[in-house]
């Protein structure tokens, strides 16, 4: 009874489409361990909660006992994936993609055991393929299935360049399934094609073609969809309290698809929450909940309570937190402070702070990325992060 719970929350949690749900059905019930793939490019330093959901249901599969598959697109990432873009997206060079994909496996090790999963690079064989095999791959498809998806087509009409090689990308990720085996893959609603390409190409390859799990895509702090281009994400090695404040500023629509996709809290008590803020007319409490849990994923059930008592204190009673961080930096240059005290994971990041007004020294807002900070003063970032530089 339990295994069949299991099975059916699997199948049916942070989850849009299942192909072929019969036939994953029958093989999980089977007793058959499973390679279960999740492919993520490293087009960004960070993983963020819109990238957990998968990682989620993979390690549902993995609390199973079947085997995971995590697939770092160290290839793919600089050919770059078309599927959820309305233009075109530039190519990366190796040495960006190799600088993002330092921290992926400690990231993915928060959700996963990456200890038992099998940890692979797709340059390891995508790099290998000479003209002939990939023509001999492209002849699996027409033209006419890659322009036919919706986003192509929207680009087409609109005139919109399109290269060649984001007609190739379906390809090098079906392959991936391929080279792994993989008897089921996950990805977002937005990766559809590319798992269906992967089914194809196993049938190509005289391989039983895998099953697929989509999941839906998760908006992020301005009710858009997830996206570090678009710097609304909550990402998985930010702070605690970092963490625990961007929950607690999503709009009040956000919270249920939060808990349900993004927690593994239980659905009854998921209810429970979102019934209270209703009767009381009041989300607060649910939001707390959510942002606990959320925390003591990525963190510890310790450090979620810390971060919940220093926003009370921070935010909702508009206190400077008694107990400030303090740094005495390398360079007192804004940019470089924030990067060394860990408030952004890149320089970039924090160009894009500072630009949204999101970083204030001594109480005003920073304009100027040039500037530097004195010693003794105190630098914020957000509502609830301080910092006294030395």
């Amino acid at each position: 009874m339990e295994k069949e719970r299991k099975i059916k929350e699997l199948l049916s949690r942070g989850v849009e489409e299942v192909i072929d749900k019969k036939n994953l059905e029958r093989r999980l019930r089977s007793g058959k361990r499973l390679r279960v793939k999740l492919g993520i490019d490293p087009t960004s330093p960070n993983l963020h909660l819109g990238r957990s959901i998968p990682l989620l249901k993979l390690k549902d599969f993995q609390e199973l006992g079947h085997q995971v598959v995590f697939i770092i697109g160290d290839f793919t990432g600089i050919i770059g994936d078309a599927s959820d873009k309305e233009s075109e997206r530039p190519m990366l060079s190796e040495e960006i993609v190799r600088e993002n994909l330092k921290n992926y496996i400690k990231q993915a090790s928060k959700i996963i055991d990456t200890e038992k999963a099998e940890i692979c690079y797709n340059s390891n064989w995508l790099g290998d393929l000479g003209y002939g095999e990939i023509g001999t791959q492209a002849n699996i498809f027409s033209l006419n299935e890659f322009i036919s998806r919706e986003n192509i087509k929207k680009r087409l009409e609109e005139g919109k360049r399109i290269s060649l090689r984001e007609v190739l990308y379906p390809l090098m990720q079906g392959y991936d399934s391929v080279m792994v085996k993989a008897d089921v893959e996950l990805g977002g609603t937005d990766q559809r094609f590319n798992l269906l390409t992967g089914r194809e190409m196993q049938r190509f390859y005289g391989q039983e073609p895998q099953d697929m799990i989509t999941n839906p895509l998760i908006e992020g702090l301005d009710g858009e969809k997830m996206s570090s281009s678009k710097g609304n994400t909550i990402n998985l090695l930010d702070g605690p309290n970092d963490m625990f404040g961007k929950i607690m500023s999503l709009k009040d629509e956000l919270i249920g698809r939060y808990f349900k996709l993004l927690t593994r809290v239980k659905s009854e008590e998921i209810n429970e929450y979102l019934e209270e803020a209703k009767s009381t007319g009041n989300p607060r409490n649910a939001k707390l909940r959510l942002a606990h849990e959320i925390v003591s994923i990525y963190h510890s059930r310790e450090d979620a309570k810390k971060a919940e008592e220093y926003f009370i204190n921070t935010f909702s009673r508009k206190e400077t937190p008694k107990e400030v961080p303090e740094l005495k930096p390398k360079s007192y240059e804004i940019i470089s402070v924030l990067l060394e005290s860990g408030l952004v994971p890149s320089r970039s990041e924090a160009r894009r702070v500072i630009k949204q007004g999101g970083v204030k020294v001594e109480g005003e807002t920073v304009k100027d990325f040039d500037l530097k900070v004195k010693p003794g003063t105190m630098v914020q970032k957000g509502k609830i992060n301080f910092l006294r530089v030395l």
